[in-house]
């Protein structure tokens, strides 16, 4: 069975603290692991979660603030260091190439790998080849350039074993009828149509550090699992805007609208001793799955529509 999770590598903000570290999340989807902003620590927590270098495939960078992005330098070093043998994708902002470059050849190191720069100037579709889905990104409203990474896969069809055995299709029948979506069988034409039933595509957003805004809402339509900042509570709803940034009532504001199934709140201000008033304030607005992210955690997509 395909592998579909998400790997919490950290959860602080600006600040890591004792519980918590600077940001990473690996998103697992069957052979692709998407590595979104890795902040400070990141290699130290892969190796605390059981994620290697190898697993990376792609690196999503929302923008280049120390807390989403100083973790690049060792990640990238430790690509070439393990010899990971594919190309590794990674997604940026154009106006931080500066960043890029001086993160990724921040040392003296002797380069194995292939790291694919793919700087962003827009939202819409990005380069992904070979992944199976289509991503897409979107601008988000922060002090910096910032966007939001979105993972959408096609819609299929999912093959109904009991009309397998009333059409008396079996074995390498089976494999034949999925390719060429249809076969010959005792003078008949079977279609796929005929033996399987719609089957749709799961989904992910990842929304980091930003106001309310058009590609906010954009990303997070109708997908799977929502991972987004709160950083802040109603009380500090002030310093949500000034600074750019989200609270957890606005965040469940988001997932609520958008019909998203499980909502993950990350993100957090060091200066909340407890996350209780975060899960009070987003449940407030929407009533489907919380998770409130700790470090280490791993949290599995949704069962398919």
């Amino acid at each position: 069975m395909s592998q579909r999770e998400l790997v919490v590598l950290g959860t602080a903000s600006q600040v890591p603290t004792k519980q918590r570290n600077h940001n990473g999340y690996l998103l697992r989807w069957d052979a692709e692991g998407m590595l979104f902003d890795p902040g400070e620590g990141t290699q130290r927590q892969m190796i605390y979660a059981g994620v290697s270098a190898t697993d990376i495939t792609r690196i999503g960078i929302t923008h280049f603030h120390g807390d989403h992005s100083l973790g690049l330098a060792g990640v990238a070093q430790r690509i070439s260091l393990d010899r990971v043998p594919h190309p590794v994708d990674v997604y940026y902002p154009a106006s931080g190439e500066q960043f890029f470059q001086r993160l990724t050849h921040s040392t003296a190191y002797h380069q194995t790998a292939e790291l694919r720069a793919h700087p962003i100037t827009e939202r819409g579709e990005l380069p992904a080849p070979g992944a199976g889905f289509t991503l897409t990104t979107a601008p988000l409203s922060h002090p910096v350039e910032a966007f939001g990474y979105r993972i959408t896969e096609p819609d299929g069809r999912r093959i109904v074993p009991e009309r397998l055995r009333e059409f008396g299709i079996s074995g390498p029948a089976v494999g034949l009828l999925q390719r060429e979506g249809g076969i010959d069988l005792d003078g008949r034409t079977i279609a796929l149509e005929e033996v399987s039933e719609p089957r749709p595509g799961q989904s992910f957003a990842f929304i980091m550090d930003t106001r309310l805004c058009g590609g906010v809402h954009e990303l997070a339509e109708g997908v799977d699992m929502l991972v987004i900042e709160a950083t802040f509570t109603d009380a500090d709803e002030r310093l949500a805007k000034e600074f750019g940034h989200l609270t957890a009532r606005q965040a469940g504001a988001v997932a609520a609208r958008a019909g998203a199934r499980t909502l993950v709140l990350t993100h957090f201000s060091q200066r909340y001793r407890t996350l209780d008033d975060h899960l009070t304030e987003a449940r407030a607005e929407y009533a489907g799955e919380i998770v409130v992210a700790e470090d280490l955690m791993r949290i599995p997509l949704p069962p398919r529509r």
